[in-house]
């Protein structure tokens, strides 16, 4: 009978001590803490071209975007002579040159299947030879077209056809706030990917192409962009080209959120006036000009926030002489684009053509009026002849220095001829330019007025005769 009763008290004292232990004790400081969250989880792949993967991946747009961006390898020989103790060189001769390679990474965007590539003058500037290799480890040797220091633009060209393109954009349009993509080679780790947004547009003064008084007219953006990231695309949310990467501003010279591109269409403009002359044709306004301060635009009986570019000055028997501008006009359009500073009027002009006709929105006395002018040519280096190659007009003192006593050589003196001009082999510094497609060329305005694209027959002579050339002008 005890064992009933011992298992009865057992079954007792387990029930009382399981009531205890359901009751809530007050917990302790030591006890508290945060309970991990609810999530859910999914780990199954998002399937391609569905509503959801557009919405959460942008692998579709990205993918066919890579195969449109190359890593562009240049290589430089640089030649050097080691300083050696005068009495050496006085009993010796000097040294003979000792020859190095310096190797340079960037990135390039094909724009066309028959292989014109953009990247930034920066990135193959000064090299003897460059690389490009595509998406698919594909390499072929690049000629450089033409190049632009004055915005960072060079186009190169590839032999190949059907290759993967980058459809271009309209930048004018892109908005503070939009997705954009940076696709490059950053640091040669290989091709990436970086996401950000436009986080301003039209950015200048930046000081990033001070040195050779240039055009900056960038987009801003805190995509990553890291050295080895030039010349690569800067694609919106749709894929198309939008940009192309440029600089970074850093005192790390690592990324910090805050890098430039070109955008596309000052891009294309560029590349187009390449591809077509060798050399980049900029319109001409004539006129130095001030951003239109709030003080200004009161003192000129404007409305409050009226934003323009006042006219300072007018230069003589310029285009905007001859459309009658003046000096106090307030310019705040042009051909229906607004023109809020000064360097937004400089980049405009120099984006129309030579002899296109532009139509400015001008205030003059409180009243708007609508101004056609004619653009004339802004001559970037104005010894050029063609591209990499100056000259001058055949003058008494350059006769003498020549030695030219026969009054039958007259025209043009071939002053410099760079190391990489297209030309180089068949013009040489000290020829003289007698005719250009049997035209006489009196002064540089006749000879760049008489020199087409294409071929030209040239009548030169060189110092033991007349003889003639046929240069090829792109």
């Amino acid at each position: 009978m005890l064992v009933p009763a011992f298992r009865l008290l057992a079954e007792l004292l387990l029930a009382a001590a399981t009531v205890v232990a359901a009751q809530p004790k007050a917990p302790s400081a030591a006890s508290i803490r945060p309970s991990p969250p609810t999530v859910r989880v999914d780990a199954s792949p998002l399937e391609a071209g569905t509503e959801l993967a557009r919405l959460r991946s942008y692998a579709d747009v990205i993918e066919p975007a890579q195969k449109a961006v190359v890593s562009v390898y240049s290589t430089r020989i640089v030649r050097e002579r080691m300083a050696i103790n005068p009495l050496f060189r006085q009993y010796f001769g000097d040294l003979p040159e000792r020859e190095s390679r310096q190797e340079g990474l960037g990135s390039g965007v094909i724009v066309s299947p028959d292989g014109f590539i953009l990247t930034n003058n920066h990135v193959i500037e000064g090299a003897d030879e460059l690389k490009v290799t595509l998406a698919d480890d594909r390499d072929f040797s690049a000629r450089v077209v033409g190049t632009d220091p004055k915005t960072d633009v060079a186009v190169l060209k590839i032999e190949a056809e059907g290759l993967p393109v980058l459809t271009l954009a309209d930048s004018d349009r892109v908005r503070v706030g939009d997705i954009v993509f940076a696709v490059g080679n950053p640091l040669g780790v290989g091709q990436t990917v970086t996401m950000g947004i436009v986080s301003a547009k039209g950015r200048s003064r930046l000081g990033l192409l001070e040195r050779v008084s240039g055009y900056e007219d960038f987009i801003q953006t805190d995509a990553a962009i890291n050295m080895g990231n030039s010349g690569g695309a800067l694609i919106d949310a749709r894929g198309r080209l939008i940009g192309v990467n440029s600089a970074i501003i850093s005192p790390s010279r690592g990324n910090i959120g805050i890098g430039f591109a070109i955008p596309v269409n000052l891009a294309r403009f560029i590349m187009n006036s390449l591809v077509e002359t060798g050399t980049v044709a900029r319109g001409y306004l004539g006129v130095t000009s001030d951003t239109l301060t709030a003080e200004l635009a009161e003192q000129l009986g404007l409305a409050r926030g009226s934003r323009g570019v006042i006219i300072t000055e007018i230069d003589a028997a310029s285009p905007a002489e001859a459309a009658g501008l003046r000096r106090a006009d307030v310019i705040v359009a042009l051909n229906g684009q607004n023109v809020l500073t000064w360097e937004d009027l400089r980049v405009l002009v120099a984006q129309s053509l030579p002899d296109s006709k532009v139509n400015l929105k001008v205030l003059r006395d409180g009243k708007a009026r609508t101004v056609e002018v004619e653009l004339g040519r802004v001559i970037d280096n104005p010894d050029e002849l063609v591209a990499g190659v100056e000259a001058a007009p055949l003058t008494p003192e350059v006769r003498r220095r020549l030695g030219l006593n026969d009054s039958r050589i007259a025209g043009l003196v071939v002053t410099r001829v760079d190391e990489d001009s297209p030309h180089r082999g068949r013009l040489a510094e000290g020829m003289v330019i007698l005719e250009i497609n049997r035209a006489p060329v009196p002064d540089l305005a006749a000879g760049r007025e008489r020199i087409r694209s294409g071929r030209n027959l040239l009548a030169v002579f060189d110092g033991r005769g007349i003889r003639y050339l046929v240069v090829n002008v792109k």
